[in-house]
């Protein structure tokens, strides 16, 4: 079993919220993919991360989907469908194996 987990920015670059529906839209492609998806939208996350001297800071939502297998090219390409409608040079999404207990 796999948990993959994606992090989406909640602002675009200039600070702007985005649209609830942008993340509407990503909740039920995964829901009707895999059957089921955990959003962690209480508190967002921050992440930080340093490109040169300077750190810059994110506000993200995680979206997780647990999946028997891993299906790196439509992940992939799922990816750039998601930089493209959050305007993002790059979005993370990371994949773990796991046992359910």
């Amino acid at each position: 079993m796999h948990l993959v987990q994606m992090l989406l920015p909640l602002n675009d670059k200039e600070g702007k919220r985005f649209p609830n529906e942008l993340f509407d839209t990503v909740r039920e492609e995964l829901l009707d993919k895999f059957g089921g998806v955990t959003v962690f939208t209480q508190s967002p996350v921050e992440g930080l991360w340093k490109p040169d001297k300077h750190a810059i800071r994110d506000h993200l939502l995680i979206y997780e989907v647990m999946a028997d297998v891993l299906a790196e090219s439509w992940w992939h390409a799922y990816r750039s469908l998601l930089e493209e409608r959050f305007a993002q040079d790059y979005i993370v999404i990371r994949s773990q194996q796991i046992q359910l207990l």
